[in-house]
């Protein structure tokens, strides 16, 4: 314990400081919430329009509004974007910093992220229970699966993202310009962790990628087991994958930041 004392101190000073930066950028995260509101109004009604002559793939209307706004609440608290800042802090020289400050940099990246999206969850509430009022008459009963099961995986989603995209990033300690790199990321990661679409909707052969995929785990499997599509034995297969993918993932880490830490001249541009 008295090992574990001085890195709880130290990540709560962390997490102390990366909140009031993000309370000090309010702007940016309500532009970003925008994005994602325009996504909750409108998918929804789409589907709900699609949907008046039967189910789709086992969705009823009211599966697919609950399902996008579990989604949307869920993913505002998973989805890590860092890559963009760590890939301008390389490019830009102010890495340097990082490397010689007495905390590990994964756990660095960790704790700012996560306090980033406890501001981003806080100011978007609002929204979403604006959005959950207009839809109320659209949803119906709900039977929302909020046991342990469903807390693991999301904070194993979380962990997952955060990881996975700063062992992406670290890319940027052996390219030039990695920004390419990084929008070509979205693509499958949109389609693949069920943001856009559940994956029910999808064909057999994607389904049967994206679960080969690390996306799904992110987002896709705790919104699948909040609303009950993932039940039984197939949420400790999800939940043992995602603890695979968290282990890849650092792993990757681990070698790229290794080896790009060594050969990074830190001079910036």
């Amino acid at each position: 314990m008295a090992s574990v004392a001085p890195v709880l101190r130290q990540m709560s000073g962390l997490y102390r400081i990366y909140i009031q930066d993000g309370l000090a950028y309010k702007a940016a995260g309500f532009i970003w919430i925008l994005t994602d509101v325009t996504t909750a109004v409108t998918m929804p009604l789409v589907w709900l329009a699609a949907s008046k002559t039967g189910t789709i793939a086992g969705f009823s209307g009211s599966d697919l509004v609950v399902y996008y706004l579990c989604m949307l609440l869920i993913g505002c608290f998973v989805v890590c974007h860092y890559m963009w800042d760590i890939s301008w802090e390389i490019k830009e020289g102010t890495f340097s910093a990082h490397i010689i400050r007495p905390v590990p940099y994964l756990r660095f990246i960790f704790v700012r992220n996560f306090a980033w999206r406890c501001v981003r969850t806080s100011i978007f509430l609002p929204f979403f229970l604006l959005i959950l009022w207009g839809y109320s008459s659209s949803i119906g009963t709900v039977r929302l699966h909020l046991g342990w099961e469903f807390w693991l995986s999301l904070a194993f989603g979380h962990s997952l993202s955060v990881v996975f995209v700063t062992g992406l990033a670290m890319v940027a300690l052996f390219v030039e310009e990695a920004q390419s790199i990084f929008e070509i990321y979205y693509f499958p990661m949109l389609f693949l962790s069920g943001q856009l679409f559940p994956l029910a909707l999808f064909p057999p052969w994607v389904k049967n990628l994206a679960v080969v995929f690390p996306f799904y785990y992110t987002t896709g499997a705790p919104t699948e087991i909040l609303t009950g599509r993932v039940t039984g034995d197939a949420v400790f297969r999800v939940l043992g994958v995602q603890a695979l993918w968290i282990v890849f993932a650092y792993l990757m880490f681990k070698v790229l930041y290794g080896y790009g830490s060594r050969r990074y001249s830190g001079v910036g541009m």
